[in-house]
C-alpha cells in the first residue's frame, strides 16, 4: 500500500509542492495516481485534497503564491487580544478551491488530522471509503481543511456546523504518517511490510535558543521585533518540527526502507507566515527532487519513468 503524507508548516509547504510538480512533469501523470492513500495536516492538508481532486501541483504552487500576501495580511499588530491573520481569504481561497465538494463526494482515501478544541480531543476528517458511519461525509472539503489550517493565535478556530471548534491538525500530527499507518494496519488490514510512504517535510529550520539567554517568558518563546510589532511564532514553529521529526524518528524504526522522507535544511529560522521565502523554497523542492531522483523512482515503482 502507497500512502503520500505532508507535513504542516504554513508557507512552507511550497516546497513540498515543488517536489510533487517535478514528479508529476517527469512522469506525465497525477500525483494522485501514484498512491492509494494520501494525507496532510494544516498546508499539508490544502496539497492533499488538491490531489485528491486531481489537480495539477503547478495550479496549486499558483495559488500559494496569488493567495499567500493576502492571506498572511495582518488584521492584529500582536495577537494577545485577537487572532493575528483573519480567516476570511483563506476561507474564501479554500471555498473558491475545493467548491461545494464535501467528504462524502471523494471515494480517494484521504485524512486530514485536526483538533476538536471543545472536546479537547484529536480528530480526524476523512473522505468516503467507507471507514465507519460515525463519520460525517455532509461536511465541506473546504470546512475540513479550514479546521486543519487554524493555528491557535495565528488564525481563529474553525467552527463546525455549531458543533464544536476546529483547530490545526499539525498539533498532534504534523506529520500525519503514523496517522496513516495506524489506518492501514487497522481498516485497511494491511500487514506493516506492505506499508510504504512517502513522507514530504517542509523544511528543517534552524530554531536556536541561546543558552545565556535569561527571563524565559513571551518575549523568549514568542519573539516580538518591536519596530515592525511583529511576532516570530518560534515556540509554535519548535512544536511543529518536535512533532514531525518525532514521527519521522518511529516510522523510519518501523517500516526502515519502505519509509521515505524529503526533506531539507533550511539554514535559518523561516516562520510559516513569512512569504518572502516562497522562491527560495520552490527552489529547495526542486533541489531536492533532483538530489532524490533515484530513490523517488525506486519508491514509485522503478523502472525508467
Amino acid at each position: 500500500m502507497k500512502i503520500l503524507c505532508m507535513d504542516g508548516g504554513g508557507i512552507r509547504g511550497v516546497y513540498a509542492i515543488a517536489i510533487l510538480q517535478a514528479i508529476e512533469e517527469e512522469y506525465g501523470t497525477p500525483i494522485g495516481e501514484h498512491f492509494d492513500l494520501i494525507a496532510g495536516s494544516s498546508t499539508g492538508a490544502i496539497i492533499a485534497t488538491s490531489i485528491a481532486l486531481n489537480k495539477k501541483m503547478s495550479e496549486v504552487m499558483n495559488h500559494y503564491k496569488k493567495y499567500g500576501k493576502k492571506i498572511f495580511k495582518r488584521q492584529a499588530k500582536i495577537g494577545f487580544f485577537k487572532s493575528v491573520y483573519s480567516d476570511r481569504y483563506l476561507r474564501y481561497f479554500f471555498q473558491k478551491s475545493f467548491g461545494d465538494y464535501t467528504l462524502e463526494d471523494i471515494q480517494k482515501p484521504l485524512l486530514i488530522p485536526a483538533v476538536d478544541a471543545t472536546h479537547g480531543k484529536p480528530y480526524i476528517f476523512r473522505s468516503n471509503y467507507g471507514h465507519s458511519n460515525h463519520d460525517d461525509l455532509s461536511i465541506k472539503l473546504w470546512d475540513a481543511v479550514l479546521s486543519s489550517c487554524s493555528a491557535p493565535i495565528y488564525f481563529p478556530p474553525n467552527n463546525i456546523n455549531n458543533q464544536y471548534l476546529s483547530i490545526d491538525g499539525g498539533l498532534w500530527a504534523n506529520n500525519p504518517s503514523l496517522v496513516c499507518m495506524t489506518e492501514a494496519i487497522n481498516y485497511f488490514n494491511t500487514s506493516i511490510s506492505e506499508i510504504e510512504i512517502l513522507s514530504l517535510g517542509t523544511g528543517l529550520q534552524k530554531i536556536n535558543f541561546n543558552i545565556d539567554q535569561e527571563g524565559w517568558g513571551v518575549q523568549k518563546w514568542l519573539p516580538l521585533n518591536f519596530t515592525s510589532l511583529k511576532v516570530t511564532p518560534k515556540l509554535l514553529d519548535l512544536a511543529l518540527h518536535l512533532s514531525s521529526e518525532s514521527t519521522t524518528y518511529h516510522c523510519k524504526l518501523l517500516l526502515k526502507k519502505n519509509y521515505l522522507r524529503l526533506n531539507k535544511e533550511l539554514g535559518e529560522e523561516v516562520p510559516f507566515d513569512d512569504i518572502s521565502y516562497i522562491d527560495k523554497l520552490n527552489d529547495l523542492g526542486i533541489e531536492t527532487y533532483n538530489e532524490q531522483t533515484e530513490k523517488i523512482k525506486m519508491f514509485l515503482g522503478g523502472g525508467t519513468p
